[in-house]
């Protein structure tokens, strides 16, 4: 009864909410304001990623600004950043599982981006 009583408080002691609960990808959804096609390049600390706008990118999560590069058919850019933000309710219950969002600092599922955004151009 004992070992098993101390294998459950490991499991809590060193687990963390967001870690477990959160895929390391956050779908993030692009168009330019002119409401155009084109294309853009999205670059965290984490990795690096193109493709077509409008369009849905499959970003890993990271505590850093997604930076964007984009150009539209036409040959405006739009060139800028979307900023991560933490998940709130997940960030609670990893207090709750005592590891005071240590895990989930290391690997970022805590964090997310926009799930839409309209890149600027000019």
């Amino acid at each position: 009864m004992q070992k098993l009583l101390i294998i459950i408080i490991s499991s809590i002691l060193f687990s963390s909410c967001a870690t477990i609960v959160n895929d390391p990808n956050v779908p993030v959804a692009l168009s330019f304001s002119d409401g155009s096609d084109g294309s853009c390049t999205l670059t965290n600390k984490r990795g690096q990623w193109s493709g077509k706008v409008p369009g849905t990118f499959s970003i890993r999560r990271s505590d850093d600004i997604l930076r964007y590069n984009c150009k539209t058919d036409t040959g405006k850019t739009g060139i800028g950043g979307i900023a991560s933000s933490m998940e709130g309710a997940k960030l609670g219950a990893s207090v709750l599982f005592f590891d005071l969002g240590i895990t989930d600092a290391i690997t970022d599922k805590h964090r997310t981006y926009a799930p839409s955004f309209t890149i600027p151009v000019n």
